[in-house]
């Protein structure tokens, strides 16, 4: 288990504070909603935990099969509804790994992506396609 603290700081601002290493982390509204945008907004860091969950995730099982993919890359973009309620509605991720694909290891990685924790927590509206780019291709 795991404790995050946290307090608004007024004008749309939140700080957090990881328990387990006391970092701290701001937060604001984004510019289309009334904030400054110059911190993560809220929703942003869930298009962040998706992304940075399927990287993490890919890489602890890739590590159990002896694959290296550090210096993977991701990209997310973060769609929000365009009726109400004000929800995120499409998570668009594309990840560059830095190894050829084979049979074995795309499906090994693109089942792990699709079964990280924070694509099993997301609601089944969102729309969240994984594009995956190989060395080579």
């Amino acid at each position: 288990m795991v404790k995050i603290t946290g307090e608004y700081q007024g004008d749309l601002r939140c700080v957090a504070i990881h328990g387990p290493s006391g970092q701290s982390l701001n937060t604001d509204a984004p510019k289309d909603n009334q904030g400054r945008g110059e911190e993560f907004s809220p929703t942003d860091l869930l298009a962040t935990s998706f992304a940075t969950c399927i990287a993490t995730t890919m890489a602890i099982v890739a590590r159990r099969h002896g694959i290296e993919l550090q210096g993977l890359k991701f990209a997310v973009t973060k769609e929000m509804s365009a009726d109400g309620p004000r929800r995120v509605a499409r998570l668009a991720t594309e990840l560059w790994l830095p190894i050829a694909k084979t049979p074995d290891v795309e499906k090994l990685l693109k089942n792990t992506a699709l079964g990280c924790p924070v694509h099993h927590s997301l609601h089944p509206s969102i729309d969240a396609p994984i594009t995956f780019h190989w060395a080579g291709e």
